[in-house]
């Protein structure tokens, strides 16, 4: 058990550590930064071999560079602590990867997996993803082994760079495609937040005693993450839609004027 957190309590905490450590409280979060080495190195090996390889290509590389930073910056600072208190910290964490860090890093990724046949393979496997490791089980799991913490961002963060490397690489003539996607994508993340925001209990067992301290119920928590990923994984794949649309509406006139 936790020392400091008795009986019942404090088995319950003990389940709960995981990758991030102990749930922290709002006097000692501002500490609480993830150091592992292991993380550390391997996260700036693969940004400087990346980085290496746009400059050997003629590309800046500096969007690239942005986005692993904003990777390491999710995964190493207190955000890490906190998600093991809230799940509103964890959707904001997978929100911060899933949608800032993986679009800047997928626009470097090499021209020969650049686009393929992968669209509609990568937006299922990114929507199967999602909703499996929000479903209660896999979810707690997360929290009490620190491999299947891993598997659950590897494999998140793994699917969105797919998606997102589909999405950003198409051209004007296959939009429809993209078109497509994009809204299916939009509708999958909304429905998700949806159904986590208008829930009337509390899913997550592995917080039931970790929200208190931060003012808020395990409910009110597990809405406040529902609609941290309702509100902008929906209106950016939404946005991505129309861009589509538009590029596609540009091809059609250009095709008309020649």
């Amino acid at each position: 058990m936790i020392p400091g957190w008795p009986g019942e309590r404090g088995k319950a905490m003990a389940q709960a550590i995981a990758y991030c450590g102990t749930p922290p409280d709002p006097a000692t979060l501002a500490a609480r930064f993830n150091l592992d080495p292991v993380l550390i190195v391997a996260l700036s090996a693969v940004a400087v071999a990346h980085f290496a390889w746009c400059r050997a290509h003629g590309r800046s590389g500096h969007g690239m560079l942005l986005g692993w930073g904003i990777a390491a910056a999710a995964l190493i600072s207190p955000l890490c602590a906190l998600s093991v208190s809230l799940f509103s910290a964890r959707i904001a964490q997978h929100m911060i990867l899933l949608l800032i860090a993986a679009p800047l890093v997928a626009s470097g990724l090499p021209a020969a997996i650049r686009v393929g046949r992968g669209l509609w393979p990568a937006t299922i496997a990114f929507a199967l993803g999602l909703w499996a490791w929000h479903m209660p089980a896999p979810y707690d799991a997360t929290l009490r082994s620190t491999p299947v913490y891993w598997a659950m961002h590897l494999s998140l963060f793994g699917t969105a760079l797919w998606l997102w490397r589909e999405l950003i690489g198409r051209d004007r003539n296959d939009a429809p495609s993209a078109i497509a996607a994009g809204l299916a994508t939009s509708m999958q993340m909304g429905l998700l937040g949806a159904v986590l925001t208008l829930g009337n209990h509390a899913w997550f067992s592995v917080h039931y005693l970790t929200t208190q301290a931060w003012g808020l119920s395990p409910l009110a928590d597990q809405q406040l993450g529902g609609a941290i990923m309702w509100v902008p994984g929906f209106l950016l794949f939404l946005g991505i839609a129309l861009r589509s649309a538009w590029r596609a509406w540009q091809a059609m006139e250009a095709r008309q004027i020649a």
